[in-house]
């Protein structure tokens, strides 16, 4: 029998959000509440911004000639990825940190790290820093899933999101991976089928023994 993670964010108010931003948090409002007597039809409302929870980022979130999200094909987000363990990481993954892990040309990599250990938005949370970025450039994965917000904290010039995507490496944030084990999973990531735009929120399932 196989066993389905879900590894994405539940979307909701109170919810970690980048920056502990209130702004930045998802509204649920009710359009049509059942009548207190009387069987009727609900309907709610949502504001969500598409970096809310777990969302796949198009290149147009950090360059300006980028594409946009619907260039990304489905058949790029299902398929084997391997969750490593870097719980051991205290600040930014670099290539110390990646080259003892045998990745190899065309892996989708998820980081498991301290971050799926909290259900709240910190500042020092683990990132992957510019001298990573290029490890996993030159070993030619094919996309990078992190467990925190943000792949990069706010570094100047954002060089962890701009070498990746001018490298075409795709890029999956908010994962929740605490209770993922390490190893090779079936993935599948399903952003909301948007157009135009920079980002999609996103369902993200394991499937394992």
């Amino acid at each position: 029998m196989f066993k389905i993670y879900d590894i994405s964010m539940t979307v909701q108010p109170g919810m970690a959000v980048w920056g502990r931003a209130p702004e930045k948090q998802p509204e649920l409002r009710t359009l049509s509440p059942h009548p207190p007597d009387k069987d009727g039809v609900y309907e709610s409302e949502l504001r969500l911004g598409l970096h809310t929870g777990t969302h796949l980022d198009a290149p147009l979130h950090m360059l300006a000639d980028g594409d946009t999200i619907e260039t990304i094909g489905l058949e790029e987000l299902v398929g084997s990825a391997r969750v490593v363990d870097l719980t051991a990481v205290r600040d930014g993954i670099g290539r110390a940190d990646l080259e003892p892990l045998g990745l190899v040309r065309g892996d989708w990599v998820l980081f498991k790290t301290i971050n799926s250990e909290t259900e709240t938005f910190e500042d020092d949370f683990i990132y992957l820093r510019e001298d990573g970025a290029r490890y996993l450039i030159e070993v030619g994965v094919r996309g990078i899933g992190t467990d925190a917000l943000g792949i990069e904290r706010s570094q100047p010039e954002f060089p962890t999101h701009r070498l990746l995507f001018r490298n075409r490496i795709l890029i999956v944030e908010g994962l929740r991976l605490k209770e993922v084990a390490a190893g090779t999973y079936f993935m599948v990531i399903a952003p909301l089928k948007l157009s135009g735009i920079e980002a999609a929120p996103a369902r993200a399932l394991l499937i394992g023994s």
